[in-house]
This record gives C-alpha cells, sequence and structure tokens, in this order.
C-alpha cells in the first residue's frame, strides 16, 4: 500500500477534520442565517431576502456534515459508537432540528398567512442556533472527558445523563460555536444582499465578530488554567492493531497545551481564530464584505484546528476511566479499509468541490427585495 498504517491513521485525522471545516464554513452560513432570520429581517419579504439568500445552497452545503459522520463512521468505528450512545440524546435533539430547515424553506411561503410564516421563521431559527450549539457543548464535553468505559467485550458503558453534558466550560464552548457559525452567516448575508438587511447583518457581523473574540480567549484561558488534560504514559507501537484498552492514561495539568510545546507551527491555529474574529470586526466596520467572509472563513478554520491540535491524537477521552480513551491510534478500521476510503476520498472529494464552487458561481448575486417581489411564486 502506498502509506503504512500509522501513516494512515494520521492522514483520516487530518482528512475528517478537513470535513468539519468544510462543513464548518458552508453549511455554517445557512445555518448562521437561519439564527439571524428574525433579527437581519424585520418584514416577511427581508426575510425572505435572506431565506433566498442560501436557498440554492442549504441542501448542498449539507453533504459534508454526512461526509464527515460517514467518515467517522467508516475511520473510527469504535468512536462512532460510543459518541452515538453517550452523546445519543443531543445528537437526536440535533437531528430533529434539523429537520425544519427542509420543510420550512419548502412550506413557509405556500400560505401567506403571517402566524403561518412566523411559525416557520422561529422554525428555521432553532434549526440554525440548535445544532452549532450543540456540537460546541459536545466538543467541549471532550477536553473535560466524556463519562463512558468498556467492559472484557469491548461494549460501551457510561453514567451520567443529558444535562450532565451542560459544564459550564462546556455551555461556553457550545457559545463559541454558535456565535462562530453566526459570524459566518452574517458575513454571507454581506455579500449576499443590500439595504436595510444588508446594514443589520453587518452589524451582526461585527458584534459576533466581536463575541467570537472574547468567548475563544476565554475559553483557551479556561482550558490552560482549570481543566486538566489527558496524557499516555504507556501504550502500544502506533502501527498495531487496534485496542483502545491497552494503554495507560493518566489526568495531568496542561496536558491539552503539551502540542504546542511539541509543536511550536501549532500556535498559528489559535491565533488564526483570534485574528480572523478581528478582522470580520474590522471588515464589517470598513463595509468590506468579501474582506468580512475571508476573515470569518480563516476564524472558523484556526478555531477547527484549535481543537484537533489541543486533543490529539485523543478524539474522545473517557473521565470514568481514562485508560479507555478513545485516541486516532486505537480506534482506527484496518490498514484496508483506510487506504480503500482514503482513495475514494482522493476522487469523490474533488469532484464535490468541483461542482460546489460551479454552483456558487451560476447562482452568484444579490437577493434584493425587488426581486422577491418579481419572482412572488418562483422562490422560498
Amino acid at each position: 500500500m502506498i502509506f503504512d498504517y500509522e501513516t494512515f491513521k494520521v492522514i483520516w485525522w487530518v482528512l475528517v477534520g478537513v470535513l468539519f471545516i468544510g462543513f464548518a464554513l458552508t453549511d455554517g452560513f445557512d445555518m448562521g442565517v437561519g439564527a439571524l432570520l428574525r433579527i437581519v429581517g424585520k418584514t416577511d419579504e427581508e426575510r425572505r431576502v435572506a431565506i433566498n439568500a442560501i436557498a440554492p445552497h442549504w441542501d448542498g452545503n449539507q453533504v459534508w456534515l454526512i461526509l464527515a459522520a460517514g467518515a467517522i463512521f467508516a475511520a473510527w468505528p469504535i468512536t462512532f459508537g460510543a459518541a452515538f450512545s453517550m452523546l445519543y440524546w443531543g445528537l437526536v435533539l440535533t437531528l430533529f432540528s434539523l429537520f425544519f430547515r427542509p420543510v420550512g424553506f419548502d412550506y413557509r411561503s405556500k400560505i401567506a398567512d403571517p402566524r403561518w410564516r412566523n411559525t416557520w421563521d422561529w422554525g428555521l431559527v432553532a434549526a440554525g442556533v440548535i445544532p452549532p450549539l450543540v456540537i460546541g457543548v459536545a466538543f467541549g464535553n471532550l477536553f473535560l472527558g466524556v463519562s463512558f468505559q468498556f467492559d472484557e467485550f469491548l461494549r460501551v458503558s457510561g453514567q451520567g445523563s443529558f444535562f450532565g453534558l451542560f459544564h459550564p466550560f462546556a455551555v461556553l464552548a457550545g457559545l463559541v460555536s454558535l456565535l462562530m457559525f453566526t459570524m459566518q452567516g452574517a458575513t454571507y448575508l454581506m455579500l449576499r444582499t443590500d439595504a436595510a438587511v444588508y446594514a443589520r447583518s453587518r452589524k451582526a457581523a461585527q458584534l459576533t465578530g466581536l463575541g467570537v473574540f472574547v468567548t475563544f480567549a476565554l475559553a483557551g484561558v479556561w482550558l490552560w488554567a482549570g481543566i486538566d488534560g489527558y496524557a499516555i504514559t504507556q501504550a502500544p507501537p502506533h502501527d498495531s492493531l487496534p485496542n483502545p484498552v491497552a494503554k495507560t492514561v493518566v489526568p495531568m495539568a496542561g496536558a491539552w497545551l503539551a502540542n504546542y510545546s511539541l509543536y511550536p507551527a501549532a500556535i498559528l491555529a489559535p491565533i488564526t481564530g483570534l485574528l480572523g474574529a478581528l478582522g470580520v470586526v474590522a471588515a464589517a466596520g470598513a463595509n468590506r464584505a468579501v474582506m468580512g467572509f475571508v476573515s470569518s472563513s480563516l476564524s472558523l478554520v484556526g478555531v477547527i484546528m484549535t481543537a484537533g491540535v489541543s486533543l490529539f491524537p485523543f478524539v474522545m477521552p473517557s473521565s470514568l476511566n481514562p485508560n479507555h480513551s478513545l485516541t486516532i491510534w486505537d480506534s482506527a478500521s484496518s490498514h484496508l479499509t483506510l487506504a480503500i476510503m482514503f482513495w475514494a476520498a482522493m476522487i469523490f472529494v474533488p469532484i464535490i468541490l468541483f461542482y460546489t464552487f460551479w454552483c456558487y458561481k451560476q447562482l452568484w448575486g444579490k437577493v434584493t427585495v425587488q426581486f422577491i417581489r418579481d419572482n412572488d411564486h418562483s422562490v422560498y
């Protein structure tokens, strides 16, 4: 095979991260627009402007979320099973909130009754707020450790409840995620709208950019000063067959920051996250829509890379039995599976990127109130 087993494990850690970044950059502004719907749109026509700014792309953007979930299932099957067991109700809540998007888009404008449209508007807001919030809370719990362990047959079991996931640090991580997605939505609306919707989106971009900077910095300080990480003190070789219970892991102060000492260039990730957020504030203040969207995208990339670098090589630490924590080394699929998936990704991800860019190019342009009036029966 072109790469050895250890290298493939690292490659798939990178590829899963790329898929999450693709999800945050594209489906992120979809959800961000949904979260801002009642803020940037004060009238029905203005809300339709916001909705139709994402109308041609929202369903295609969800491909990244599906790909990320599928990649975790195929590359880290043990992690997929443990996550869907321990975070079940959070994932169900996310899934059910996403139901409001296709139904809301398709049915909202079919009846002119304000009560009907307002109801679906709030459904779209819920679909824009709940998923990023829950995803952020889930990532926050990874740093705290998830309460699970394996028995002698590698069956997962755990303790805790849905409400137990809402530790203050996890809630802060959820707020970072929600503000990130909302910032991405606001900067996207700056690109695609004008007049009153643009002005409100610009203001929202400034506020959410500042919010991302403050909350992300606060989360970093909290992680450094108040949360113990996990460190592997003994483990089988990285190219050995996966066995998630054959290592020794100990809680250790500052362990989540150890990779920044080992790989000094990694500090660029949090710096990019912080500077990108400040760039959004500056770009929105200067009426630079393109610069704002680019800065927002860079901030999202920086924040997600910071989470990945800080956790590496852990993908799901266990607070109940640290030795049973899941890492990229001991929760991966077989060498052959990772190799086949690698070539599939090399073929299909570029195709997805190509048709995505083509669709954006063909369907680009400003969405205005006049456009909605002229196409009242053919747009959302």
